[in-house]
């Protein structure tokens, strides 16, 4: 979930993420609609595990296992395979969740050598800028947001080096939310 500047902090509640000085928390809300809400849920029945970084673990493990109003989201949510990079969390208790050991990128590289269909990173900013340094992000599910914030966190910031994307598909909600999916691209698929 990204607004249309990038800014990726925060968008389920103000106090998921002050940092900064932060202020906007909860930007997205206005913007869930019903087609919102399929594209997550169509993803995440899609996959067979989440990759969760500490901040978004502790948030989701706090809320999910006991949103029984959310129906199948909260039942899928629980059910599904949790891996957890973090470097502060010794445990993780929410059901079906595991702590990756060691540093992420082998950790990830591992899992992505598993059988399976796919591995899903939900939020976990800094997690995701450190799967992007590593090449180890295959594909991109963006959700963006008709809406400017001016300051935040960032999913494509300074850090960020040159990847080519593929476009595989897109979705335009009725709020105006467009759904954008893309691949890396090999080499010889670019087309400049």
């Amino acid at each position: 979930m990204l607004t249309l500047d990038g800014v990726m902090q925060a968008p389920g509640g103000p106090d998921e993420d002050r940092e900064g000085g932060f202020e906007q928390g909860g930007w997205v809300w206005p913007y869930f609609d019903e087609v919102f809400a399929d594209a997550v849920e169509d993803g995440l029945s899609s996959s067979d595990a989440l990759l969760l970084g500490r901040k978004t673990y502790e948030i989701f493990a706090a809320y999910w296992p006991t949103a029984t109003d959310e129906g199948e989201l909260a039942d899928l949510m629980s059910s599904i395979d949790k891996y957890v990079a973090s470097r502060t969390v010794d445990e993780v208790e929410w059901q079906n969740s595991t702590l990756l050991e060691g540093d992420v990128e082998t950790a990830v590289a591992e899992l992505k050598e598993q059988p399976g269909e796919d591995i899903r990173v939900l939020g976990s900013g800094e997690l995701v800028q450190t799967l992007m340094q590593h090449d180890l992000v295959d594909e991109y599910q963006l959700m963006i947001t008709p809406l400017v914030l001016g300051s935040g966190k960032r999913l494509f910031g300074n850090e960020s080096t040159q990847t080519d994307l593929q476009l595989v598909d897109t979705e335009t909600t009725g709020a105006g939310v467009v759904v954008l999916i893309y691949e890396v691209a090999e080499d010889e698929e670019v087309k400049r």
